[in-house]
């Protein structure tokens, strides 16, 4: 269960993230504040840290720490539906990287 709950926290934080990106489209500092994006995005790292927060009281830091990665991705999926960017095979392969030593690491 706890390991379902960094999946959803990493998903959180990509979609943070992902909110970012749009508030950064808007016309400078002033136009930025004024855009909802940048405070969804604000909120829902908020919420992505007091996740990370109770599943750090669970599980150990060199666990939890390294799980963290996968919000990579989950941006990467992000930004190929939501901003039709192009997925790579390096990125791919990158993707996969990440997945095996978050793996490794869970289950060591």
């Amino acid at each position: 269960m706890i390991y379902l709950l960094m999946i959803v926290m990493a998903a959180i934080a990509a979609t943070a993230s992902l909110f970012f990106k749009k508030a950064s489209g808007c016309d400078g500092v002033l136009g930025m504040l004024k855009c909802a994006d940048l405070y969804i995005g604000g909120f829902l790292y908020v919420l992505a840290a007091l996740f990370n927060i109770y599943i750090l009281r669970v599980l150990d830091y060199s666990v939890v720490m390294p799980m963290g990665s996968l919000t990579y991705i989950w941006t990467m999926l992000l930004s190929f539906v939501v901003l039709k960017e192009h997925i790579s095979k390096k990125k791919i392969i990158g993707v996969a990287c990440i997945i095996a030593g978050a793996v490794c690491v869970a289950i060591s």
